[in-house]
């Protein structure tokens, strides 16, 4: 699992015209999934995401996390994290994970987020979404299941 993750003013998902989340001050997380993603995956990068301190305290220090800011989470799903772009010009994505796997988990990941008492607003898997964001720092992370859970060197 990839998550492009940005600490945002505000963020907005729209479909056909239709805003299908919107959030304040909080998190907005472009979210893909491989085929190899289980839930015990999902429920790691969840509680890593809700756990980071990346919000500044009284001092300007980042050191508070989305529940200490009382903040909120808006959920994209992004197939096009798992783009291979090595060969030729046009990318491959047979690293992502099939469309109802990572539906699934995907759905399963905004629950995980919801059951810290946050906040989730989303977009709409498969659909061609339009969204607008107010970047806040800007501060933007790049989390990597291989990585966090330890699944890789």
């Amino acid at each position: 699992m990839k998550v492009v993750l940005q600490r945002v003013a505000k963020a907005a998902v729209t479909v056909d015209g239709t805003v299908t989340g919107a959030i304040e001050r909080g998190f907005l997380l472009f979210i893909g999934v491989s085929h190899t993603d289980t839930k015990e995956i999902v429920d790691k990068m969840a509680d890593k995401i809700c756990k980071l301190r990346i919000f500044e305290d009284e001092n300007g220090k980042t050191n508070l996390s989305l529940s200490d800011v009382s903040g909120e989470i808006l959920a994209v799903s992004q197939f096009t994290l798992y783009a291979d772009c090595k060969k030729g010009n046009r990318p491959s994505f047979t690293g992502a994970g099939e469309p109802e796997h990572a539906n699934h988990l995907y759905e399963y990941m905004t629950e995980r987020l919801k059951s810290h008492s946050i906040r989730v607003e989303k977009g709409i898997f498969g659909a061609d979404m339009k969204v607008e964001l107010l970047n806040d720092g800007p501060f933007t992370l790049v989390l990597d299941s291989d990585e966090i859970c330890g699944l890789q060197g």
